[in-house]
């Protein structure tokens, strides 16, 4: 299909808590109508708060994100807003509990990335060469911005699944490498309820009515070719589905730092470790590095990693500032390297960090923490309090893990 794409809106996604903060309290305002307006793909997204990429790597926390409009709405007239700012929370404690799922997704990828008649189909759907004009408009819009709309990205993911017949994690894997708020949680599970794995019997399709009510008419109407095969969408059913079982009903205890030499080390998974439970921690210097091994192993797009940097190097003047030590930003070398040249000058000493969610950065624990003993340093790991509060009330499915935490909060 040759048809010319409308070129993306000029988006702008804040990379720094005070860039962040500035655009929360912009939204403010909107936000009492979020709950009616929050499906309509508009251009420039105006009706939504686009916080996603600065909630999903902390440099805002989901409280002060859902307490903010408080200060000026009902919480029941903005309370649409809350939900879906914790569905992202609400993910990664349904992951952090079934870590296999996580394991899983990434065999599967794997094992689709070496059927080269099914990846070529992929990769021309990725490129914008489907039968639907639309989704190849969508497509350009995340390769371009590093965003989607949500019911943009359920569109699309249920096209992928249903009318494509594309495996949902080569789906999966395409949103990861452009999202600049892609979450292995919140990605990966929301594919997984499109196919219809994550809520058994439940699949996600996309309708032409549901495009033409809510997709801006001059977007929709330039990219109107192929819509007839949205017209009686069927279900590509999966074959067996079972519930993923609770693997890790608990989380190893945080490690307190004891007395030596402490690197205090900044990851991407949480930027804002002057607030929570490092905040009074004394370090002697702080690491802030990038998972360079990880985003090439992830094949991250370019704008996503240099928004990944602006991001981190904000994160270490403001640790800098806060605990009156030196910082250094590391993004460029692997992980690996630049904690271990610490450990190698500080034998005996420690670095401290906030625990990384199930993800890339946490597939990587297990041999730091092995290359890390061999220099007689050690990796303790840390949890927020309200992390640990919300994990066991993901067992079952969202709108009962709201009612635990609405309970949890009167």
């Amino acid at each position: 299909m040759t048809a010319e794409l409308i070129p993306p809106p000029d988006l702008t996604f804040a990379d720094t808590r005070r860039s962040s903060l500035k655009q929360l309290e912009a939204f403010i305002p909107r936000a009492s109508k979020y709950g009616r307006d929050r499906n309509h793909v508009v251009p420039g997204h105006t009706n939504v708060s686009r916080l996603s990429p600065a909630i999903r790597h902390r440099l805002l926390l989901e409280s002060e994100c859902a307490e903010a409009p408080r200060t000026r709405y009902a919480a029941s007239t903005v309370e649409k807003f809350t939900q879906e700012i914790y569905w992202r929370r609400y993910w990664k404690a349904w992951l952090s509990l079934r870590p296999q799922v996580w394991t899983s997704y990434l065999e599967e990828l794997e094992h689709w990335r070496t059927d080269h008649e099914t990846l070529e189909r992929a990769n021309a759907c990725e490129e914008g060469r489907s039968r639907i004009a639309i989704m190849n408009h969508f497509a350009n819009e995340l390769i371009k911005t590093g965003y989607l709309h949500n019911h943009a990205r359920m569109w699309f993911a249920g096209w992928w699944i249903h009318i494509e017949r594309l495996p949902w994690q080569l789906g999966a894997d395409f949103f990861f490498r452009h999202l600049l708020d892609g979450d292995p949680a919140s990605n990966t599970l929301s594919w997984r309820w499109v196919a219809g794995l994550q809520t058994p019997g439940k699949t996600y399709l996309p309708r032409r009515s549901n495009l033409e009510k809510y997709l801006t008419p001059e977007v929709l109407e330039k990219h109107a070719e192929g819509l007839e095969l949205l017209e009686k969408p069927t279900p590509q059913q999966p074959e067996a589905v079972t519930k993923p079982a609770v693997t890790r009903p608990s989380l190893e205890d945080s490690d307190a730092p004891s007395d030596g030499p402490i690197a205090l080390w900044l990851h991407e998974e949480d930027l804002l470790t002057e607030q929570g439970p490092l905040s009074s921690l004394k370090p002697h210097h702080i690491i802030a590095a990038g998972n360079r091994a990880g985003w090439k192993e992830h094949r991250f797009a370019p704008g996503k990693i240099e928004w990944l940097e602006r991001a981190i190097q904000d994160g270490a003047r403001r640790s800098e500032e806060h605990f009156e030590t030196s910082a250094e930003v590391d993004t460029r070398r692997p992980l690996a390297e630049s904690l271990t040249q610490w450990a190698n000058d500080h034998r005996g000493g420690q670095i401290v960090a906030l625990r990384p969610e199930v993800g890339p950065l946490h597939d990587q624990l297990p041999d730091l923490r092995t290359k890390l003993r061999e220099l007689d340093v050690s990796l303790r790991l840390v949890d927020r309090p309200e992390d640990l509060d919300l994990r066991p009330l993901a067992t079952g499915g969202f709108f009962n893990f709201w009612k635990k935490f609405q309970a949890s909060r009167d």
